[in-house]
This record gives C-alpha cells, structure tokens and sequence, in this order.
C-alpha cells in the first residue's frame, strides 16, 4: 500500500516526515532518485529510506509504504492510492521556497519569488494553485487533507486521526516525542527558517501579492482551503 505524503514545496513537508517518524517510527522514501532534504539534513532525523520496489510493487504490498512527493497528483498516483495531503497559504510557501532559492544570493529573492508565482506546469510540481487542486479534486476520504498551520500548533493531536485513516494498523511509538521548531533551527536555520503562518505580510510586496491573486487556479485553491481574498486595505504595502 502507497501512502503519498503530498505538499507543493514548503509547506511542512519536511517536518511532516520528522512527526511520522518520530511518533510511529515510520521511515518515508521519496518519489524522486535523490532526497536532497535528508542528505541536507540528515537521514535518521527524517527518517528517510529507500524505496523497497517499484510503485507498483510497493502498492501491491500489504504493509504502507509512504513517498514524500511535491509533484501534481498525476500518472503515477493511483486513484486508490492514500495520501496525506498538507496545505499551506500559498503566498507563504511560495515566499518560503522563494527565500530557500536565493539562500547564496538573497538579491535574487523577488525574481524567484515572481518567477515560482508563474509556474505553469501540467506536469511535475506545476504552480501552486493547480498543485492544491489537483490533489484535493475530488474530495475522497482516503486522500486527507492537513493543514500547516494545525500541524505546527500541535503535530500529535494533529496527526494522530490522519494516521488513523490511512494507515490504522500504525501504533503510537512509547514516549513518543517531536523536536520543537526551535530545536530543528538549531540543526539548521536557513532550513527551518520562520515556520510562521503569515510570513508573506512582510514579504510579499504589494505588486506580488496582486501577481499571486490574478491567477485562477490559486483563486480557486484559496477559496477551497478557506482563506479568504483580503481587501486593498489589507494587502502587504510595498
């Protein structure tokens, strides 16, 4: 069984498989050859693995095999296929990855950011907006959505009715514990780096932020997860 850990990039993906790994000792792999996260951060603390097989092969097996992915929900995810679907705002995962890309030269931060805001894909990780949709369109109980900001505020209540759902033989690990975001920032600070829902208010200028809303599919996405378009009033000032 394939339990897809789901998330367009920056959206708590990481620290996502840091609580599974932590709370049920569950070691996730990755849908890509290479797991640039946990060479960066380490396999133990992420509980990383290899892939045992092949998707088909993993999908066959009675016990849950969970891939980290960050593309669009596409050809190689089954329509049975249970995922764990975490959401962020999308204007603070595109700040975040933005900043992650500009990490050697942070002058380049707003043309990152502007050029992730205007990703079109119909494949791979595609923009935002469509990466958000495509995974929760159609809603179905077996792919579960999850929110940042609910994860952060208390990652065992959080995940605990998730993990009950599509992988319910998983038992809780004795004296299970999860490192605080504190503690990650100290094993690497640029990595976890504000880890605050909100973070675009004073990182987004005015004009990217009226980029982000004049695309539809992450009108659509927005409107989906409940937040709410802000007023002019509201908008972050240049």
């Amino acid at each position: 069984m394939i339990v897809w850990v789901a998330s367009f990039p920056r959206s708590g993906n990481t620290f996502l498989r840091i609580v599974l790994h932590r709370l049920y000792g569950v070691r996730t792999s990755t849908v890509y050859d290479v797991d640039g996260v946990a060479e960066r951060l380490g396999m133990d603390l992420i509980g990383f693995t290899d892939r045992p097989g092949s998707l088909p092969e993993m999908r066959a097996a009675d016990e849950p095999h969970f891939v980290k992915t960050h593309r669009q929900r596409e050809v190689e995810v089954d329509e049975e296929d249970r995922a764990i679907c975490l959401v962020r705002d999308g204007r603070d995962a595109l700040v975040s990855w933005a900043r992650q890309a500009s990490e050697e030269d942070p002058n380049t931060y707003e043309d990152e950011l502007r050029s992730k805001i205007l990703r079109v894909s119909a494949g791979g990780t595609g923009s935002w907006g469509t990466s958000v949709l495509s995974w929760l369109r159609p809603s179905v109980p077996h792919r579960v959505v999850l929110r940042y900001e609910d994860l952060i505020r208390d990652p065992h209540a959080t995940v605990a009715p998730i993990i009950a759902t599509v992988a319910p033989a998983l038992g809780l690990r004795a004296e299970a514990a999860v490192p605080s975001l504190d503690e990650l920032r100290g094993h690497d600070d640029l990595f976890f780096r504000r880890g605050r829902t909100g973070s675009y208010q004073n990182e987004m200028r005015t004009e990217l932020h009226q980029l982000f809303w004049s695309r539809i599919d992450n009108q659509a996405a927005m409107a989906l997860l409940g937040y709410p378009r802000p007023h002019d009033d509201q908008v972050p000032q240049s």
